[in-house]
């Protein structure tokens, strides 16, 4: 499985980021290789809508679920429209997270997790 990690650096090492839509990058994780592949976040300098336009480059990727510590009410919406598997973690590593979602140990989130624009640092 293809899973997409919010991620503030581009190794497997690297803590989660908290942020969804303005993360530096996504890591992807191929679950069943075991492989790791980082990728800029493209949408972290949008002025509006980085989580939703984050939400959709993942969906074109082929992610097949997405973690990260937090998510928006837009973001959150993309995600579940494309049918994507959306999970929270707390503070830990891209590694760890991976881990934690191949045990199952992960919360499967059914609804935005945090406020819009709460990555934007209150520019909006």
């Amino acid at each position: 499985m293809k899973v997409a990690v919010s991620s503030s650096g581009r190794e497997a090492a690297s803590p989660v980021d908290p942020r969804f839509g303005r993360c530096p990058y996504f890591v992807f994780a191929d679950t069943e290789l075991g492989t790791f592949e980082a990728v800029a976040n493209e949408a972290v300098s949008s002025g509006h809508g980085a989580g939703v336009q984050a939400a959709q480059s993942l969906v074109q990727a082929g992610a097949e679920a997405v973690v990260s510590q937090r998510f928006g009410p837009n973001a959150y919406q993309v995600v579940a429209a494309a049918g994507l598997g959306a999970y929270e973690c707390g503070p830990m590593t891209v590694a760890e997270a991976v881990e934690a979602f191949k045990a199952g140990t992960l919360t499967a989130v059914s609804g935005p997790t945090g406020p819009a624009h709460a990555g934007s640092r209150g520019r909006f």
